[in-house]
Order: C-alpha cells, then sequence, then structure tokens
C-alpha cells in the first residue's frame, strides 16, 4: 500500500488541490478519522456533527463523501448545506453540537480545497488540539469499527438565526443610512450580507455576488491590494460612504473608508477593543504578535487587559478561551467574538458594532481613522530562507539590547521602531512585519533588517 503524501494537513485546518492533494478519498478518510477522534473523546455519547460547505464546484462532490465517512464511523451529521464558515461556527455552537466540518480553502485559489475542523462550541482542531492525531488516523487509516452508523438530517435554517442573534449587538436605530459597497469576490459570504442588510437602515451595493469557486473576477483575497481595485471602482462611481471586502469563505472582513482605502487593521482592531471593553470594562483583549502598536494603546486608554497572541485564527481562539478574552483579532482581518454558547470569527457582530460607532461619531470614516495613523508599517514582506532558526539566531545577536520576545518566532522592540520575523509552517520563508514612529525610521529599519535576513 502506497503511503499518503499528506503535506496539505496545515496547523490550522487541511488544505490543498484538488484532486491532487485533496479529493473524495481524502474526504472520506477524514469523516472517519475526525469520527473516531470524536468518539475517543466522548466514549459513552451518540455524537452529532455539523457539516457545510463553500461554493467550490468541488466542494458537493468531497461533502458526499465527507459525510458517508462520519456516517460509516458512527456519528451522526447534521447537514446545513452552503455556508460562510462564520456560519458554520454557528451552526456548531449555537444548537451545541459536538463537532463540526467546514468545506473549503477560504482565500486560496479555485483549484484548491479543504476542511476546516472545529469541536463542541466550535473549538478548532488544529496544531496541538488534535490535527497531529486526525493527521496520523488518516495517514494509517486508523479508524473506530462500528456497528451503529450514524445518520443524515438537513437544517436550513442557521443563517437566518445567526441573523437574528447578530442583531441583538446593536441598536440598529442609532446607524446612518450609509451607502455601502461590498464585493463579495463571488463566494459564500454574499450569503451573509443579503440576509443582514434588509435589517440594516443601510443601501447595499453588491458587487461580484453570483456565487463562482472558480473566482473569475479575482480572487478571494482581501490582503492582496489588486483585489481591492473593482471595490474602489464602485465606491467612487457611487459615491458611497463606505466599502467592504470579503474573503473566499466569509470569516474575513475588510473595510474601506470614503476615499477607498483600506482601514487599517490594527486601528479597526483598536476600535473593536474599546467597544468591547465599554460593553465589559477592565476585560481581557487578545490580538497577534505581529506590529500595530496602536492596538495596544487603544486598549490601555480604556484600561482593558492585552494579550498578545501567537499568529493564528485557531491560536487566538485557544488562547482567548484560556485568558477569558471577550475580543480578539488578528492582523489577517480575524475578529472573534466571545458568546455562551462558543469564542469563534464573528464579521457580521463586527459590521453592525462597526456601522453603530461610525454613525455615533457623525463624521466620515478617513476623519475618525486619521488621528490613529500614528505609526509607519512595512507590511508582510517574505524573504526566502532555507536556515530560517539560523537567521532568527542572528537577528537575535545583532539585537541583544532590544526587548526580545520569542513567542512566535522572534520579536525586536526598540522605542522607535519594532519587528517580528517568523517563520512560515508550509514554506522556507521567513515573514517580516516592521513598524516605526516615523517613515523615515520605518524604511531605514526595514531595509536594515531585510539585509541580515538575506545575507
Amino acid at each position: 500500500m502506497t503511503a499518503l503524501n499528506l503535506d496539505f494537513f496545515k496547523a490550522y485546518d487541511i488544505r490543498g488541490i484538488y484532486p491532487d492533494q485533496v479529493n473524495e478519498e481524502i474526504a472520506y478518510k477524514v469523516g472517519q478519522g475526525f469520527a473516531s477522534l470524536l468518539r475517543q473523546e466522548n466514549p459513552d455519547k451518540k455524537l452529532s456533527v455539523v457539516v457545510s460547505r463553500d461554493m467550490r464546484p468541488s466542494s458537493i462532490k468531497l461533502h458526499e463523501k465527507l459525510v458517508a465517512g462520519l456516517v460509516d464511523t458512527g456519528v451522526d451529521v447534521v447537514n446545513i448545506g452552503l455556508n460562510t464558515t462564520p456560519t458554520f461556527y454557528f451552526g456548531v455552537g449555537f444548537y451545541g453540537h459536538d463537532g463540526g466540518i467546514q468545506i473549503t480553502a477560504s482565500h486560496n485559489p479555485g483549484q484548491y480545497n479543504g476542511f476546516k475542523l472545529v469541536r463542541a462550541k466550535a473549538r478548532p482542531v488544529g496544531e496541538g488540539t488534535g490535527m497531529e492525531e486526525l493527521k496520523a488516523k488518516v495517514e494509517q487509516a486508523e479508524f473506530l469499527p462500528t456497528t451503529d452508523k450514524g445518520v443524515v438530517s438537513q437544517f436550513d435554517h442557521t443563517l437566518q438565526d445567526q441573523v437574528k442573534e447578530v442583531l441583538k449587538q446593536a441598536d440598529l436605530n442609532k446607524i446612518k443610512p450609509f451607502k455601502i459597497v461590498v464585493d463579495a469576490s463571488n463566494s459564500v459570504g454574499a450569503l451573509d450580507m443579503s440576509a443582514i442588510f434588509p435589517d440594516l437602515p443601510c443601501e447595499l451595493i453588491p458587487v461580484y455576488f453570483e456565487l463562482d469557486g472558480t473566482f473569475p473576477n479575482h480572487d478571494a483575497d482581501p490582503l492582496v491590494p489588486e483585489n481591492l481595485i473593482d471595490l474602489q471602482k464602485a465606491m467612487k462611481q457611487e459615491q458611497a460612504d463606505i466599502g467592504i471586502a470579503l474573503d473566499g469563505d466569509g470569516d474575513r472582513m475588510f473595510f474601506l473608508d470614503e476615499n477607498g482605502e483600506e482601514v487599517p487593521q490594527a486601528i479597526l482592531r483598536g476600535i473593536m477593543a474599546q467597544i468591547a471593553l465599554k460593553e465589559n470594562p477592565g476585560s481581557v483583549v487578545c490580538y497577534d504578535i505581529r506590529p500595530g502598536k496602536i492596538t495596544q494603546d487603544m486598549i490601555d486608554e480604556v484600561g482593558g487587559k492585552a494579550v498578545i497572541t501567537r499568529v493564528g485564527h485557531s491560536l487566538i481562539k485557544a488562547k482567548m478561551e484560556e485568558v477569558d478574552a471577550v475580543f480578539g483579532g488578528e492582523s489577517s482581518g480575524h475578529y472573534f467574538y466571545k458568546t455562551e454558547f462558543g469564542t469563534f470569527d464573528m464579521p457580521l457582530v463586527l459590521l453592525v458594532k462597526f456601522l453603530q460607532f461610525v454613525s455615533e461619531q457623525d463624521k466620515p470614516l478617513s476623519k475618525i481613522i486619521a488621528p490613529y495613523k500614528k505609526y509607519y508599517h512595512s507590511g508582510e514582506i517574505n524573504s526566502e530562507v532555507q536556515d530560517k532558526q539560523g537567521v532568527m539566531d542572528r537577528l537575535i545577536e545583532r539585537y541583544q539590547d532590544a526587548e526580545i520576545s520569542r513567542l512566535d518566532g522572534v520579536t525586536i522592540t526598540y522605542n522607535d521602531y519594532w519587528f517580528n520575523v517568523r517563520p512560515s509552517n508550509t514554506e522556507p520563508k521567513l515573514r517580516l512585519n516592521l513598524e516605526a514612529v516615523s517613515p523615515e525610521v520605518m524604511e531605514e529599519k526595514r531595509d536594515e533588517v531585510l539585509a541580515i535576513i538575506r545575507e
């Protein structure tokens, strides 16, 4: 028997090219492996698992075989159909199921697909929380036998129930009648926007709302500036107040101001942290270690407790539960809220709270965020490096008089600049994020650090 190459089992999810890596055989085995994992952890319980999918052409075939693998290994399946990943998380947590699998490759191009896996309360299965065990089960075909197969049921109201819960999180009467352009990138995010906007006093101008997992217009990754061009053009044409860009599975949301300029994630995160801390004074807020000092400033300003985490949505969520954080934000656009039924990505909650906040400021979005643009960021810069640890050791030696953290890669902090260098989980690359108090210092130190990384 040929050994399976499972390099596409990542730190936070399973993701690879269809059908060369992720295919129907793998989907069936992932179902068997996940059912076996949950049954081992809950030996005396009849388990129910939510299954959902995105709009990629391959997702339908993978869905069929995944469900078969789950029921053949003794768990019941609740099929909630076509949804965003946040709606899927809601479906697992709100209804009290034992776990779930979303079929998606997030922002990756159309030839990719994969699986995001969670336990009860939408707790992620990732590195250190079960991904290694799942991978071993799939690799070695070690699945629990059963004579008691699961059953499949259909549930079609998850999104509607989610919207009802989200609308309780803001005072809709305080939201102004903004004109908002949303680019859904032909992804399932269009479903969530179409469901919530009828309850908002805003005009929705949809861009690329037709579901098409081949992404015919542009890739569904708002972190790439070229993917925002069509949104910016539509905003200018419509003279819109706000723009919103969504990623491929709808779990990340990016805002643009009335001039078509992106609201920096560190500032958005700081604003949302202050809102959460106003509602929960003195509470803990989590955010990842990549530079974004304005977030820390804004948390400190209102008396919150900031906890810095490793990079990765599953790692942030796990840390939030550990320290009982009420809110968390990742530099890549993930925003998490704590609820009684779980802590996970809730971009619709972000949306309604942010629209109420902007309305209450009574000025254009660009004017609201301008005072927070105190620091200058390099953006994330990747360098191909074979000896990743060796280079990080060299940086520690070079900057030994700085404040140094090894939480995730290496973070070097001086008074006028600070940076994080961390290794890619899957490639021979180091990722640099540097921030400084002026553009001149940022450029000088960015080039200095890159020279050390690439020497």
